[in-house]
């Protein structure tokens, strides 16, 4: 054939040899494939999904140096489209990424509609003020001045025309709409034309390939059946798969496409929505035949925006880049209604077209100097595998500041290695940001503070398996486990980490993670049962394993994908990603997770595992290789290992594994397997069928045992001591009986103790101590440290209580007022007269505590008390007592306690300047050895 192209390797026949060099690696040992030619359709003859053609594409750019079109992923039904592809491509791949031209941003917004309640009201706002700003950019392409575009007046009033439609349609407000459209215009006309009819959107993916069609179909009757959709809007392309939808969904009346509704010439009358309106139906990604709808109100999603704007510092100055899906959270609430809201400008790309080009990514946020962007770990893998040097010369990411990853578990290693590598192009390391979210709070949960970087805790791995402890490695250690920080609670949200018995655990101990928010769902659409398990009391269950340090949120694990064996929580992660690091496995495909033997009640950990044709004895090393991993990971090889033909592990939309599914097949059959024999099984699993279970009753019968005998401690010491201490003539007395009767009850309770810095403190000279309060234990604490006697400033709550009242008068405490303003100064005053005669005292300035770990802000009083009797203050940082006995909680653990005392701080003055001063130092003080962050700048939302 003679070709007129830029390459002359380019033929039919030479097309065809790297298709069936794919097909062979896809279907290894397959002898009844059929004969590939120009014309055999990539999915229904040759079974090419998305995944497959992304590689096909990629093979075929690296054979002949020219880049096809990027539609020609989605587009592409034959190898004969290939081919003419390929004839009419020109230049090297990386040649017109080069020659981009970078995009200017609009001027700054100065305010964001703070006041609005819904996000139509939203939308609004902005129109009136500035309806001709740039709000969307659909770059799909290369060519910089042929980009799609949308102004806020585009969007409402193309919202508008669709909104038209519906209701000339009889759609009936409150109803729900169903989007199966791809990343366009279209979209988002439709998402904010239900809105403005008053519908519920409820956003579905489009098919992408008919190997799954079934599965596919089956997944959308289930969400359209239980969302009760009466409406489908999609492309044209796709009506006769709609159709069959229809047919199977009883409520589904109605399918039609962006163009038919905006062919209505009716003029709606406007639905009034409220805050309390559901605004989306966000159904959760995974393999259950039942799909949970999570309900989110207008309220909702703007109470997240809104804090997450507040962590991220986000100004209309941003640019938001993302090729994420919209039928996800990350891409139409954190991408699109984040952009909406704050006037930045949204750059948006369809997800096969980052799929098929990795680098369009890094290139969009080049051109638009993008300053937010991210994705799924795999997406940053995606980048580190398969971008070659010659595709990224010229790029600038400087401008790149919020690098966030979520969604799926981070691999700290990617996010190291993607930091190292991207360097050179002038992406900064602060900007990478692991965060935490689920569709069940809206979208983000926590975040990390811009700027910061990535935070990766080593720990003990050993002891993390065997106690839950995320104990930090030695640096000599070998066996650790990197863990990466994912921030700390959103504004207005909390979160909470339980263990089996649903009390709060230890600072650096694994529980499972509890969170609630203005943000959280009210429950799943139409799905009682589930929502019932959702919840545990106020607390929503995240179905996520974690630990706490420093307040920081480190996550381990899903719940559900833990395996237990032989006593010990394995996490599938860790070993999937040991796995997926070996040459010959493909990376991202591997799926851990525990089968249940019918013969031993048991679960087997099974390995399944990715890979492409290899004859019996590579097999056989690669098998040695796998075990040797597990061995490295867990301590013990896996029951089995499965390996698989490309693209059997099963993941969700978004990319995710998913490990109940993939077991399912394995289990059904459609994955080859090898049972081992019977006594093997007896012989392997005999304790493990037991084990777990009398290990975990072991540990929370050992806790509540604790619990009663430290309570039984305290009320056998606690009478004699409040009694003796009411009746001695004098506080020091007092003092003296309750510093004795605090250590021993300590020293019997069995909590570890340690005190330092008491040489830091005055023997007799006057002076103010001040202390950060985490517990109820903090007054016992203290008294148990300090030997010199101190006089308490307590709350005037505490007088109005005779137990309380009796005893602290007895040390010779003095009541403040923190309520009443008048009162509350004439208190101080009288507390700053007792320092000036020669009185020491002892304060809690934050005034009260809380079960969220942080400093909270100092009240001044003690400090100008200080200044104004020109006295020292000695900062006492007490740890650990938060963890033993949380505000709201009366389950006590035992946790070491320490207490430091700092070297006193001198006032430079007596007047109220000196006092602030003494309190920011004296602050500063306490905050850098408490190990909890910095609460002291928490503010409300904006409303």
């Amino acid at each position: 054939m003679n070709l007129d192209s830029p390459s002359r390797a380019v033929s039919d026949e030479s097309v065809l040899r790297i298709v069936r060099e794919v097909l062979t690696e896809l279907h290894p040992g397959r002898k009844d494939m059929e004969p590939v030619t120009l014309d055999s359709a990539l999915e229904e003859d040759l079974g090419l999904d998305s995944l497959a053609r992304v590689e096909l594409l990629m093979r075929l750019e690296r054979a002949f140096g020219v880049r096809p079109p990027e539609q020609l992923l989605s587009t592409a039904e034959a190898p004969r489209d290939l081919l003419r592809a390929l004839l009419a491509a020109r230049g090297p791949p990386q040649a017109q990424a080069l020659q981009a031209r970078r995009l200017e941003t609009p001027e700054r917004v100065l305010q964001a509609p703070h006041a609005a309640a819904t996000l139509q009201e939203v939308l609004d706002w902005h129109v009136r003020a500035h309806p001709q700003r740039e709000h969307i950019v659909i770059d799909n392409g290369d060519d910089g001045d042929a980009l799609a575009r949308l102004s806020y007046a585009d969007l409402q009033q193309g919202a508008a025309g669709v909104a038209a439609g519906l209701l000339d349609r009889g759609f009936q407000p409150g109803q729900a709409v169903a989007l199966m459209l791809p990343t366009s215009p279209e979209y988002f006309l439709s998402f904010a034309g239900i809105l403005l009819a008053g519908g519920i959107p409820v956003p579905i993916y489009p098919p992408t390939r008919a190997a799954q069609i079934e599965e596919h179909l089956r997944r959308h009757v289930g969400i359209l059946t239980n969302a009760l959709a009466t409406v489908l809007i999609t492309v044209p392309q796709a009506k006769a798969l709609a159709t069959l939808l229809k047919s199977q969904v009883p409520s589904l009346r109605m399918v039609c496409t962006v163009e038919e509704l905006s062919s209505s010439t009716v003029s709606p009358d406007r639905i009034a929505a409220h805050a309390d309106y559901i605004a989306l139906l966000q159904y959760t990604s995974g393999s259950t035949s039942s799909p949970k709808g999570v309900v989110l109100t207008h309220a909702n999603l703007l109470a997240n925006l809104r804090a997450m704007g507040q962590v991220l510092q986000v100004s209309s100055d941003d640019v938001f880049v993302s090729w994420l899906p919209l039928y996800h959270d990350m891409g139409l609430i954190g991408a699109w209604l984040g952009s909406l809201y704050y006037a930045y400008p949204l750059v948006v790309m369809s997800p096969l077209t980052f799929l098929a080009r990795p680098e369009r990514w890094l290139w969009a946020v080049h051109r638009h100097r993008g300053t937010l962007s991210g994705g799924p770990n795999f997406g940053y893998e995606l980048c580190l595998r398969k971008l070659d040097e010659a595709a990224l010369d010229g790029i600038d990411l400087s401008s790149w500041r919020f690098a966030f990853n979520g969604a799926e578990p981070v691999s700290a290693t990617t996010m190291q290695e993607f930091a190292q590598r991207f360097a050179r192009y002038g992406l900064r390391p602060q900007a990478l940001a692991p965060v935490y979210g689920l569709a069940e709070a809206s979208l983000g949960l926590t975040f990390p503070p811009p700027g910061r970087g990535l935070l990766v805790d080593r720990i003990d791995r050993p002891a993390f398996s065997h106690s839950g402890r995320a104990m930090p490695a030695a640096s000599d250690a070998s066996d650790v486990r990197l863990v990466v920080a994912c921030g700390r609670p959103l504004p207005g949200h909390e979160v909470r980490l339980v263990d089996s018995t649903g009390c709060e655990v230890a600072e650096r101990q694994e529980g499972r993670l509890l969170f609630k928010g203005p943000s959280a769902t009210s429950g799943y659409f139409r799905n009682p049962k589930e929502t019932r398990r959702l919840f545990d009391g106020e607390w929503l269950d995240s179905g996520d394993y974690a630990y706490m340090a420093q307040g920081e949120v480190y996550i381990t694990g899903r719940s559900k994908d833990v395996i237990i064996r032989g006593g010990r929580q394995l996490y599938p992660y860790d070993l999937e990603e040991a796995v997926g690091a070996i040459p010959a496995i493909r990376k991202g495909c591997v799926a851990v997770f525990g089968s249940p033997d019918p013969r031993t009640r048991t679960e087997r950990v099974v390995v399944m595992a990715e890979t492409r044709g290899l004859l019996p004895e590579a097999q056989a090393q690669l098998r040695r290789q796998i075990n040797s991993a597990a061995v490295a990971v867990l301590g013990a090889p896996p029951d089995e290992v499965v390996l698989v033909p490309p693209h059997t592990v099963l993941k969700t939309s978004s990319g995710k594994i998913r490990r109940a599914a993939s077991r399912e097949l394995y289990e059904n059959g459609g994955a080859s397997a090898t049972q081992p024999a019977p006594w093997q099984q007896i012989v392997r699993f005999a304790w493990a069928a037991i084990l777990p279970q009398l290990r975990r009753a072991g540990r929370v019968a050992a806790e509540v045992a604790y619990a009663g005998y430290a309570w039984l401690l305290f009320w056998m010491l606690a009478p004699i001591t409040w009694a003796l201490s009411s009746v001695l003539p004098e506080p020091s007395w007092s003092w003296a009986l309750s510093h004795r009767a605090a250590r021993l009850f300590l020293r019997l309770s069995g909590l570890p103790f340690a005190v330092e810095g008491l040489g830091n403190l005055p023997r007799e000279a006057t002076c103010v101590v001040v202390a950060n309060h985490a517990s109820y234990l903090d007054g016992i604490t203290l008294v148990a440290a300090l030997p010199r006697h101190f006089h308490f400033v307590a709350k005037l709550a505490l007088e109005e209580q005779f137990i309380p009242r009796v005893y602290l008068q007895g040390l010779g405490a003095m009541f403040v007022d923190r309520d009443d303003a008048q009162r509350g100064a004439l208190d101080v005053a009288r507390v700053t007269r007792s320092v000036c005669a020669g009185t020491a005292m002892l304060f809690f300035p934050e005034g009260t505590f809380r079960r969220v770990p942080g400093l909270l802000s100092f009240h001044a009083g003690a400090f100008s008390a200080a200044a104004q009797a020109g006295v020292p203050v000695v900062p006492v940082t007490i740890r650990g007592t938060r963890s033993v006995l949380r505000a709201g909680q009366w389950f006590p653990r035992r946790v070491p306690i320490s207490v430091l005392v700092s070297a006193p701080i001198q006032p430079d003055g007596d007047d109220w300047s000196a006092a602030i001063r003494l309190r920011d130092a004296a602050r500063a003080e306490i905050l850098k050895h408490c190990a909890e962050p910095d609460a002291g700048d928490e503010s409300r939302l904006p409303s």
